[in-house]
C-alpha cells in the first residue's frame, strides 16, 4: 500500500469514528432534551377511595360504561396494590418510587424529610423534555418540589402543552371520596336491597345505605373520567397518548379505606396503549385482555420512566411492568399501615396473588380506633355498626373491627374467603403460606431498611431524612431493632425476660420497642418487671418513658400507677410538648381508659388551642391532640370544648 492510499485510509477511519462519536452525542443529547419525537404523551385518571367495583372487574352492580369501555380498548390489572390504604401515604409511595416505610413518609400527614439527590418522576420527566401536568391534590407526605410540574395544581391541562413537546398529564378526581359518599342524596340510584353487605359488616339499612351510594360515587368519577377521555379524542391525540385509570386506594368506607388487607389495598388499574406505542405495553398486553401480574404504586414511577425511554434509577425500589426496560414479575406486593391522622398504629401486609398476611406489630390497638376526621365525615355506617358492638348485637365476624388485642399475624385465603374475615394463621394446613409470607415481610423490611419501627417523634430530632437514617447500618440497628419489635408483638410471655433485659439496651428503638411489649402483656408481665420500668420513667428517650408510663399505668398497681401518670401528664398537654409527644401521651391515657380517671381534672384543663412547640406548619397535623383529647373527654363526660384547628407551629 502507498502512502497516499495509507493516508487516505487513516483519514477514512478517523472521519468514521468522529461521525461515530458525533452520532453518539446527538442520541445522547436527544435523550436527555426530549427531541425523541417517538416519545409518548402519559395520561393519568385517578380517583379516590374505590376498589376495583366496576364493570370490567365483574361487578355486575356497578354503573361506570366509561372505564368499562376504555377496559374493552385496553388491559385491566387484576392484581394491583395501592401500597397504603389511605391518600397521602399512597402518594408518596406513588410518586417517588420508594416505599412510604423507607422514607418515613408512611403516616398520615407526616411532611418527611425527603433523602438527598432522590427526585419524584416527573421531575425526571421534565429533564427529558416532557410537559408535566398535575390537576388536582398535591397531598403528599412529603414537601412538594418546586420543579416537579409545568402546570399545577386545578387549572392545569395538557392544551398548554408546548407544540413538540410530549406530555404527562395526572388528573385526579374526588367525585368517589369518602366524604363525597355522605354529599349524595339520601334516597340512592344504586338500590341498596340489593347491595352485597361483606360478611365484616352487619346487614343494617345505614351499611347498605351508605355502599348503595358509595356505588353511586363511583358512577360520579366514572362519569368525569368519560369527560376526560372524551377531551382526549377531541384534541385528536387518542392514538399519541398511553392512558391509565386507577384509584388511590380501596372503597372509602370503614374497615377498608386506612386498614391494609386486599378491601383497603385492592385498587383497579386500567391501561391504554395505542396501536403506535403498543412496542412499549406490558408483555402480556392484549387490547381486552387482562393481566394476573402483580403490580403495586412503587412500580408506577420506574415504569412511566421505562414508558418515555428513562433508565429507572437504581435507588427506585419497584419493578417496571411497561416501556422499553420492563423487569421480571415480582412474587409478592406489599403494603403498610402507620399514624392514620391522630391514631397511631404499624401493620404491614404481603399478598402473593392468592394469601393475604397481616403482621400487627401494634397487636393492643384495634382496628376500630376512633379516627376524627373518619367520625367528622358523618359515617353513618360506622355509627351504627359500633352502636350495634356496644350493645352486644353482633355477630363474632362482624365484632372483630372493634376488639382488641388483634391476632399478632393473620392469614386470609381470597380464593374461598375473599372478604378476609377467616384468619388461618393459626390452622395446621396453612403453616407453609404463612411461613413463606411471614419471610417475604421480614426480608422486605430488611431490604428496604423499613424506618416505622422508629418512634415518629425520635425521627424528626434527626439531622438528615429518615431514609438516610434508616440506611445507615451503624446507626440503625435494624435487624435488632425488628427483633425486638417481633419479640415485642408476637404476645408470648416466654419473651418477658428478654423484653425486660432490653430495657437497658443501649439502643433507645430497642428500649421504646422492649417497652410496648410490656404494654401488650398483662398485669403478671408488669410485675415481674415493675423496678426496670420505674427506671425507664426516666428514660434519656421521651417515647421510652411515655411507653413505660403506659405499662404501669395500664397494668401496674395502684401504688405505682401515679408515677406514671405523672410521666405522661407531663408530655399530653401541646402547649409545653411538640405535637408527637403530646400524642404519644394521649395515646397511653386514651388506651388506659379508666385507669388514667386520676387525671380527669387535668384534661379539661389542658389547652386545646394555642402554639404547639412543632416544627411542622401544618394545621390538620397540629390538631392530632385535639382529636384525641376530644376522644379522651368524651370517655370522662366532661364538656367538649370548641376545636381550634389552626394552631400553627413555633417557627
Amino acid at each position: 500500500m502507498n502512502n497516499d492510499t495509507r493516508h487516505f485510509s487513516i483519514s477514512a477511519i478517523a472521519v468514521s469514528c468522529v461521525g461515530c462519536l458525533l452520532l453518539a452525542a446527538l442520541a445522547c443529547a436527544a435523550e436527555n432534551h426530549g427531541d425523541r419525537p417517538d416519545r409518548p404523551n402519559i395520561l393519568w385518571i385517578v380517583a379516590e377511595d374505590h376498589g376495583p367495583h366496576m364493570g370490567c372487574y365483574g361487578d355486575n352492580f356497578a354503573t361506570t360504561p366509561n372505564v368499562d369501555k376504555l377496559a374493552r380498548r385496553g388491559m385491566c390489572f387484576d392484581f394491583a396494590w395501592s401500597n397504603a390504604p389511605v391518600c397521602a401515604s399512597a402518594r408518596t409511595t406513588l410518586w417517588s418510587g420508594l416505599y412510604g416505610t423507607s422514607t418515613g413518609g408512611e403516616h398520615m400527614r407526616s411532611m418527611v424529610e425527603m433523602p438527598a439527590n432522590k427526585k419524584m418522576f416527573p421531575q425526571l420527566l421534565r429533564e427529558v423534555g416532557y410537559y408535566c401536568v398535575g390537576n388536582g391534590k398535591e397531598d403528599y407526605n412529603f414537601a412538594k418540589p418546586d420543579e416537579m410540574w409545568d402546570e399545577s395544581p386545578h387549572r392545569a391541562h395538557w392544551n398548554q402543552c408546548p407544540d413538540g413537546r410530549p406530555f404527562f398529564a395526572y388528573f385526579n378526581h374526588t367525585e368517589s371520596h369518602e366524604g363525597k359518599i355522605h354529599d349524595i342524596k339520601d334516597q340512592s340510584d344504586h338500590d341498596r336491597s340489593k347491595v352485597r353487605v361483606p360478611a365484616y359488616h352487619p346487614d343494617h339499612p345505614a351499611v347498605r345505605g351508605e355502599w348503595a351510594r358509595y356505588y353511586d360515587s363511583v358512577t360520579a368519577v366514572d362519569t368525569e373520567a368519560g369527560k376526560r377521555l372524551a377531551e382526549l379524542t377531541k384534541s385528536g391525540l387518542n392514538e399519541d397518548t398511553i392512558v391509565f385509570y386507577f384509584a388511590d386506594h380501596g372503597a372509602g368506607l370503614a374497615r377498608n379505606k386506612r386498614w391494609p388487607n386486599n378491601a383497603g389495598l385492592h385498587v383497579p388499574v386500567v391501561v391504554y396503549f395505542p396501536e403506535k406505542h403498543q412496542h412499549l405495553a406490558p408483555p402480556e398486553y392484549q387490547p381486552g385482555g387482562r393481566s394476573d401480574r402483580l403490580i403495586s404504586f412503587v412500580d408506577f414511577a420506574p415504569t412511566m420512566l421505562s414508558i418515555a425511554g428513562i433508565q429507572p434509577p437504581d435507588w427506585m425500589q419497584g419493578h417496571a411492568f411497561a416501556g422499553e426496560r420492563p423487569a421480571p414479575a415480582q412474587p409478592f406486593v406489599h403494603g403498610f399501615r402507620g399514624r392514620m391522622d391522630e391514631r397511631i398504629d404499624l401493620v404491614r401486609s404481603v399478598f402473593d396473588g392468592r394469601y393475604v398476611y397481616l403482621r400487627n406489630y401494634m397487636p393492643h390497638l384495634s382496628q376500630g380506633q376512633r379516627v376524627e376526621s373518619q367520625i367528622r365525615l358523618s359515617h353513618s355506617s360506622t355509627h351504627a355498626w359500633r352502636k350495634l358492638y356496644d350493645a352486644g348485637k353482633l355477630n363474632a365476624t362482624q365484632s372483630l373491627f372493634w376488639t382488641a388485642p388483634k391476632a399478632p399475624e393473620e392469614l386470609y385465603d381470597l380464593k374461598s374467603d375473599p372478604d378476609e374475615v377467616h384468619n388461618l394463621a393459626d390452622s395446621p394446613q396453612h403453616q407453609d403460606a404463612l411461613l413463606k409470607l411471614r419471610t417475604a415481610q421480614r426480608n422486605h423490611a430488611a431490604r428496604i431498611r423499613d424506618v416505622g419501627f422508629i418512634p415518629e417523634q425520635e425521627r424528626f430530632q434527626l439531622a438528615e431524612s429518615p431514609y438516610d437514617f434508616g440506611h445507615d447500618e451503624q446507626r440503625y440497628a435494624f435487624t435488632r431493632v425488628l427483633e425486638t419489635a417481633e419479640l415485642a408483638s408476637m404476645l408470648k410471655n416466654e419473651a418477658v425476660p428478654q423484653l425486660r433485659d432490653r430495657l437497658s439496651d443501649a439502643d433507645p428503638i430497642v428500649r421504646f420497642w422492649a417497652a410496648m411489649g410490656l404494654v401488650m402483656r398483662g398485669d403478671n408481665a408488669i410485675a415481674a418487671s415493675e423496678s426496670e420500668l420505674l427506671n425507664a420513667l426516666t428514660d434519656a428517650s421521651p417515647d421510652v418513658q411515655i411507653a413505660a408510663a403506659w405499662a404501669i399505668v395500664k397494668h401496674g398497681s395502684d401504688s405505682v400507677a401515679t408515677r406514671g401518670l405523672n410521666i405522661l401528664a407531663e408530655y399530653a398537654p401541646r402547649d409545653r410538648n411538640n405535637t408527637l409527644l403530646s400524642m404519644a401521651a394521649l395515646t397511653a391515657l386514651d388506651d388506659c381508659g379508666t385507669k388514667a380517671e386520676g387525671l380527669r381534672e387535668n384534661f379539661a384543663k389542658w389547652p386545646t388551642s394555642g402554639t404547639a412547640t412543632d416544627d411542622l406548619d401544618d394545621g390538620r397535623f397540629n390538631s392530632n391532640p385535639w382529636k384525641l383529647m376530644k376522644s379522651i373527654l368524651l370517655r370522662f363526660g366532661v364538656k367538649v370544648p370548641p376545636a381550634n384547628n389552626q394552631m400553627r407551629a413555633k417557627k
